[in-house]
């Protein structure tokens, strides 16, 4: 299993998916226990406008652990087969151990409405 993380300087989850700076994308292996951490760069603008949901379906990433992520960028996650737990905060590192445990829970409320700048307004 592979897990992908919206990622910001300091290890922190960012708190927008889709302008994070990069992806930390995490190989689990059947005991549960990480295997390789790498990263992914994010593309430039919008999560609900980008590829990055087939790019990580690409890479077999099934969860993203999400901190503000919009209905749209949910959508495209999901037809990837990507799993989204949402509303999630801290060190990546930290959230993925959460995870793995059983501790961490979808947070049950996605983004309403952005402004990105330029005439891109999502309504997610």
């Amino acid at each position: 299993m592979k897990i992908a993380v919206p990622t910001k300087e300091n290890n922190q989850i960012d708190a927008h998916f889709g302008h994070c700076a990069f992806y930390t994308i995490y190989t689990v292996s059947e005991k549960n226990e990480v295997t390789e951490k790498q990263t992914f760069p994010s593309p430039a603008g919008c999560g609900c406008m980008s590829n990055i949901a087939f790019d990580l379906s690409q890479m077999d990433v099934e969860i993203m652990l999400a901190g503000g992520i919009g209905e749209g960028a949910i959508s495209k996650l999901s037809s990837c087969n990507i799993q989204v737990v949402r509303n999630c905060e801290g060190d990546v590192d930290e959230l993925v151990g959460e995870y793995l445990a059983g501790i961490l829970r979808d947070g049950g409320t996605s983004c309403q409405s952005h402004a990105h700048g330029g005439d891109h307004t999502c309504s997610h």
